[in-house]
């Protein structure tokens, strides 16, 4: 297995609203691993938003938010790659080629559109089940190794892991990484406030579930306050949360705030009820989140800045792709080199960085093209020029002659009989009725 270079790629979905959950689960890590020495991509994938009914004045809000929310937790546009899928065309075309390689009963099992189908799995859209494949596509055409997933994805990492295997064996190449997902940490996931079983999400009904990125400072202290717990004081080690979901949750949310473990947060507050232990969380919740929404609010007055940030994050996402252009034509020793014309069996131009993966992959697994025909065509049209049964000449000719000026002009031209689809080069000078 060829060694990929360290690269982490990761996706959000533009839903509407950024929560607490999002910023520990997702966004803090993104920022860390930008710190990290591998190269980053984070995608805002806006594609996969519309496999339910959106509003297209509210995913565009939903997507310039979550940009700002990327912006405003950390990620630094200059450093790592930031942008929105739907402006990249090659997650799209890779995607349909994996619905090609993916089995349907490996989407059959993804519990996740189970979940979201529900009874009326019928009517549900068929980008909805095979958005797993999509989901690959976004990670695979950037060769990323590593993906930073909550738990709740990692039977989708699973899933790209097969594909690419599956990819791999079936064309005989070393072409698609072996993504490792990236799940650590206390609060990988973030529950309820109201209740300690369930994840925070944005689609709960009550406000008070969730502390939202763009809650002010007084909102998210007020929500700490109110947060379900239950009489019991803080336990002497870890081991005593076991069977208190919603007194775990909150030490997790602290543990992950303040960059420590949650047995320090149980050494530095063991015994203590939760009167004291809620003001303490709420004191530190402000003061991490506070300037986040501070920036969020100041970022959301210029949306066209967002907007020329995502556009040249996707514009600097072409480089990764380039790279598995290359990688791919060096497998099939196809001479072509990156955004040049193709000189295969198209005339696909490679102008744009963020275009023709399909054409890409074609080429991948597919046989190679027979040599062609380098010479021009004489002026009066056709290989007048080539001698018969040149070798040189790679035209699918079926007739043993070749067509030249000298043959149409002595008047035998009614010994070859022209077929279009198997014989292009026609003679041009000649009324075509006369060879039939």
């Amino acid at each position: 297995m060829t060694t990929s270079a360290p690269r982490v790629f990761s996706g959000i979905q533009p839903s509407g609203g950024l929560t607490l959950g999002n910023y520990l689960g997702a966004l803090k890590r993104f920022v860390a691993a930008q710190d990290g020495g591998s190269e980053t991509v984070y995608c805002i994938v806006d594609l996969h938003a519309i496999t339910v009914w959106q509003d297209p004045a509210k995913l565009r809000h939903a997507t310039r938010e979550l940009a700002a929310g990327f912006i405003a937790s950390g990620i630094d546009p200059a450093r790592s790659i930031l942008f929105n899928q739907s402006q990249v065309s090659a997650h799209a075309e890779l995607a349909w080629i994996f619905n090609c390689v993916a089995r349907m009963g490996w989407l059959r099992r993804m519990t996740q559109f189970k979940d979201k189908a529900g009874k009326n799995a019928e009517d549900a859209s068929v980008g909805l089940f095979a958005y797993p494949n999509l989901m690959s596509a976004d990670i695979l055409v950037y060769h990323a190794t590593h993906v930073p997933v909550g738990e709740d994805q990692k039977q989708h990492l699973e899933l790209t892991r097969d594909i690419a295997i599956k990819f791999n064996n079936d064309f005989g190449v070393d072409f698609f990484p072996i993504v490792e997902p990236v799940i650590e940490g206390a609060a990988t996931r973030v529950m309820s406030l109201r209740d300690g079983t369930k994840k925070m999400s944005k689609s709960d009904p009550s406000d008070q579930s969730r502390i939202n990125l763009t809650d002010d400072a007084d909102t998210i202290a007020q929500k700490i306050r109110k947060a379900r717990t239950d009489p019991e004081p803080l336990p002497d080690t870890l081991d005593g949360l076991k069977d208190r979901p919603e007194a775990r949750n909150l030490v997790n949310i602290y543990a992950a705030l303040a960059d420590i473990t949650p047995d320090a947060v149980i050494a530095e507050h063991a015994g203590q009820g939760f009167g004291h232990f809620k003001p303490a969380l709420a004191d530190l919740a402000v003061a991490k989140l506070s300037p986040i929404s501070a920036e969020m609010t100041r970022l959301m007055q210029d949306v066209s800045e967002i907007d020329r940030l995502l556009g040249a994050g996707a514009d600097r996402s072409g480089d990764c792709r380039t790279d598995s252009r290359t990688h791919a034509r060096h497998r099939r020793h196809d001479p072509v080199a990156p955004l040049a014309r193709c000189g295969g069996r198209c005339s696909w131009p490679w102008t744009s960085r963020r275009s023709r993966p399909g054409h890409l992959w074609a080429h991948t697994i597919s046989a190679p093209a027979e040599p062609r025909c380098g010479r021009k065509e004489a002026a009066s049209g056709g290989c007048g020029n080539h001698l018969r049964k040149d070798p040189a000449c790679g035209h699918r000719h079926q007739e043993t002659e070749r067509c030249s000026k000298k043959d149409r002009h002595q008047g035998i031209e009614a010994q070859h009989k022209h077929n279009d689809d198997e014989h292009p080069h026609q003679c041009r000078r000649h009324d075509r009725e006369k060879h039939n």
